[in-house]
């Protein structure tokens, strides 16, 4: 069995190389995929890994991902992500959060990602627990 560590290097690797085919080497056929804050955007398949990078890495000239943080647990590995680069409309990609995947032999079976477009301005934590608190 592999290391989820060793993976997500190789993953994070072919990311900053735009190599979709090694990306999608990183993954079982029957991969799943879940975003827990936003559930309509739930896959299952490498295929769809495919179709999404070559998206966003055609779209994205100069994508780039950092693992900021990692550790691992068995078969799973949970990194902090940050993805940068500049979108196809000129404007910047900052894309940061955590993302769990899970390893079955050595590629991963399946991945929950909570990462979202980082807000770098805007109301402070006051106006962020008052939204929160419905007050």
């Amino acid at each position: 069995m592999g290391k989820p560590m060793d993976v997500m290097d190789r993953l994070t690797a072919a990311q900053n190389a735009h190599d979709v085919d090694g990306m999608v080497a990183c993954f079982h056929d029957d991969y799943l995929s879940e975003q827990p804050l936003h559930p309509a955007r739930r896959f299952v398949g490498s295929a769809q890994v495919r179709v999404n990078w070559t998206a966003l890495l055609d779209a994205i000239a100069d994508f780039h991902a950092d693992v900021l943080h990692a550790a691992d647990d068995g078969d799973t590995v949970f990194t902090e992500v940050r993805w940068t680069g500049t979108k196809a409309d000129g404007t910047a990609l900052d894309d940061r959060g955590v993302v769990i995947m899970g390893l079955r032999g050595e590629r991963f079976a399946w991945g929950r990602f909570y990462v979202d477009e980082a807000e770098t301005s805007g109301a402070g934590i006051e106006a962020a627990v008052r939204r929160m608190a419905g007050t």
